[in-house]
């Protein structure tokens, strides 16, 4: 029986123990905590593979976009069970992804506002009523349905320091000023826990690549500006093919403050942002199986830096 429920909206608690008991069942995947939230919610890791090329996968910088925890938590367990098993993921055999690769997922950035959103924080606490508070300046936002941001009213993936400042005019601009729902850049970049500690890991492990999965839009972003990256192109090109989704610009106004912006920049390196599905967040699960047969083809491409030859 599989571990990874995909039928029910994902908790910070279910991440949590849907990991440990994939890291119990396939030994040779591992685990740790990079961080804790505000709340005390932990940021976990699943690591699967033993190859030297590595690469992070992070999902749910956005709490309603949920969907994408379950997309990177079964991803991490068809390749667990591929390598323990002798089968293969994207028609790539396990044992050869295990000896190219070490993927160190992220699955969840936001687990304070995932549960938000989910259901987990029930009315009438202090954090849910904070939040709707927040999201009282804000009311063509749904609440809680439309919240993005952590508990403290922060939009995660606007809070790294790479065009920081640029992100803060337009938001500001926007009407975003003041903590809520969605598009607060926070008072500093990197100002944030969940930031932090995603920053830190990050310049930890110094991947060949990192992935960051949101939705929705069928779209992968793969740029930073100007700045040059080799063969950044060539495996969006690739990833785009694979999935059906479009290789795009990322718009102006989304163009900065970003997880993957500031690995572009900092590194130099390739880093994507990919939109899975499409409609109006949270996703439905019943587009579950086709996010996730699309994403197949761009996680495995992107783990091994390009399209597989079978010997």
């Amino acid at each position: 029986m599989a571990i990874v429920q995909t039928d029910v909206p994902i908790t910070s608690d279910r991440c949590d123990q849907m990991i440990q008991d994939l890291v119990k069942t396939y030994p040779f995947c591992r685990t740790e905590v990079i961080g804790t939230t505000v709340f005390q919610r932990p940021l976990r890791t699943f690591v699967v593979g033993s190859g030297p090329r590595k690469v992070i996968f992070s999902a749910a910088h956005h709490a309603n976009e949920w969907i994408t925890t379950l997309v990177l938590l079964k991803y991490g367990e068809d390749l667990a069970r591929a390598i323990l098993e002798g089968g293969g993921v994207f028609g790539v055999p396990g044992a050869t992804l295990d000896s190219s690769v070490t993927i160190y997922m992220v699955p969840m950035v936001d687990p304070d506002g995932v549960d938000l959103v989910t259901g987990a924080i029930p009315e009438g606490t202090v954090p849910y009523e904070n939040a709707k508070s927040m999201a009282q300046n804000y009311p063509a936002i749904p609440f809680p349905l439309g919240w993005k941001a952590n508990l403290l009213g922060v939009d995660l993936n606007l809070n790294y320091p790479a065009g920081w400042l640029q992100a803060r005019e337009i938001k500001f601009a926007q009407g975003f000023t003041r903590p809520g729902p969605r598009d607060y850049v926070g008072r500093a970049p990197l100002g944030q826990l969940e930031t932090r500690a995603m920053a830190g890991y990050t310049e930890y492990i110094d991947p060949a690549l990192v992935l960051a999965l949101h939705s929705q839009g069928k779209e992968i972003y793969w740029q930073f500006g100007s700045i040059p990256v080799p063969g950044a192109r060539e495996l969006g090109e690739q990833m785009a093919a694979a999935s059906g989704y479009t290789l795009a610009d990322t718009p102006y106004n989304s163009s900065f403050a970003g997880y993957k912006d500031w690995f572009i920049q900092e590194f130099q390196k390739p880093g994507y942002t990919i939109e899975v599905g499409q409609g109006v967040n949270p996703l439905p699960l019943s587009q579950f199986d086709e996010i996730y047969q699309d994403c197949l083809g761009i996680l495995t491409l992107a783990a091994l830096g390009g399209a597989y030859s079978a010997p």
